[in-house]
């Protein structure tokens, strides 16, 4: 039986507030359409009613009288024109309606200031507070002031997909032009993270950083400023005994040179990592990521027994906010600068080529220096030769401990040198 088109008409005809007509609350116009009379809420509504992949869906086509029949049919027709191409109406729909969500989203992103959730910023710093719990607290800092400092300001604010190698290239030109090469070639290497985190997440289709190899000069390695002159480093030793500052950074500065471990190693040295019975500080070198054993001398042992009393109670040797946190990077250096001793001068890192510098010409084991700075050892010596020189190493660390407080006497020392 062939369906009875509608017509204005007949819509026309039926009563505000209708909810049949001839008995039927739903009028049928024929391919799929049909208007309903009785739709929760009130009001008439169009319905377009089809089979896709073997089920039964249904679309909304608007509301009646604002929806006219004529409209209706359209979107009626186009929605025919879909599923004659494999396409399903309903999923396209939910399609556009994210897409429009997006695009308010989008809008109220930048009405509000905040950057897009395609651009270079959102995406970098969804990937940062991503990675943030994995990694130290200083090199989340790091991290961190690079993309704000020199990635944001320049590209924070375009669509990722869209950033070319070119644009990258300036921004880690403007950090190798203020001198800072190993940043910048480092600066490269995060983006190629960023960049792979994108793509992963479908914003971007490939990492352009990776275009960027060897596009910048290499970073060449300078040693850490370091005194290598007796005089000078008693003179040192001597101003770290006046410093004035707090007791524990105070303690800090006088042992940093006497075990002349790696600066982050020291900061973060752990009560329960030290025996004050065996002498011995144990824990895991960052750089070889192997046991490391730092003797303790007579008087380094002394000062951190009385170090116990302020900061035992926490987890780390040199902690702040009640020993939750190590001491920040930056304190050391400040201390170093308040003396009067600038970067250029000596820096943290820099006690360690000081005491290798004079434990050699003081005639000890470069072996057993090597050891006691935690290098590694290349080749077949890296495999083979598990000497720990623990009793070299002992002797050794006494002699340097003593042999920094006769320069800190002011005395005319006469090192001794190991047989």
């Amino acid at each position: 039986m062939a369906i009875e088109k509608l017509s204005d008409t007949t819509l026309r005809a039926i009563k505000a507030g209708a909810t049949e007509y001839k008995g039927k609350q739903r009028l049928d116009d024929g391919g799929g359409l049909v208007l309903l009379l009785a739709v929760k809420g009130g009001g008439r509504a169009w319905r377009f009613n089809y089979t896709f992949a073997g089920k039964r869906k249904s679309i909304s086509l608007g509301k009646y009288p604002d929806t006219t029949l004529a409209t209706a049919r359209e979107k009626a027709k186009a929605a025919r024109e879909e599923i004659s191409a494999k396409r399903d109406p309903s999923a396209l729909r939910k399609e556009d309606i994210a897409k429009q969500k997006e695009q308010i989203a989008i809008e109220k992103r930048e009405d509000s200031g905040l950057p897009t959730v395609d651009s270079f910023a959102h995406i970098a710093m969804e990937w940062f507070e991503g990675m943030k719990p994995a990694w130290s607290e200083s090199h989340s800092s790091r991290t961190l002031a690079y993309l704000e400092k020199d990635l944001i300001p320049w590209i924070g604010r375009k669509p990722i997909a869209d950033i070319e190698a070119p644009d990258l290239l300036e921004c880690l030109r403007r950090v190798h032009q203020r001198g800072a090469t190993e940043a910048a070639n480092r600066l490269r290497a995060v983006n190629g993270q960023i960049w792979r985190y994108a793509i992963a997440n479908g914003k971007a289709k490939r990492d352009i950083a990776a275009d960027l190899i060897g596009a910048l000069p290499k970073h060449v390695g300078k040693n850490f400023s370091h005194i290598t002159d007796p005089k000078q480093l008693g003179q040192l030793l001597r101003d770290i005994d006046n410093y004035a500052g707090t007791p524990m950074v105070k303690v800090a500065l006088s042992l940093l040179p006497l075990v002349f471990t790696r600066p982050a190693e020291f900061r973060c040295a752990k009560w329960r990592d030290i025996d004050l019975e065996t002498r011995e500080w144990r824990y895991i070198a960052t750089k070889t990521k192997t046991d490391h054993i730092v003797p303790l001398s007579n008087q380094v042992a002394t000062k951190l027994q009385g170090l116990q009393a302020l900061t035992g109670h926490g987890e780390y040797v040199f902690g702040v906010r009640a020993g939750e946190r190590p001491l920040s990077e930056n304190t050391i250096n400040a201390a170093l600068k308040t003396l009067g001793y600038s970067s250029d001068i000596i820096q943290p890192h820099g006690f360690r080529h000081t005491a290798a510098t004079m434990l050699a010409e003081m005639g000890w084991n470069t072996d057993a220096i090597d050891r006691q700075l935690a290098h590694k050892e290349q080749g077949v010596k890296g495999v083979y030769q598990k000497a720990q020189y623990l009793d070299e190493r002992r002797k050794m660390m006494q002699a340097w401990a003593d042999y920094a407080d006769g320069l800190k006497s002011g005395a005319q020392v006469i090192p001794f040198r190991a047989a």
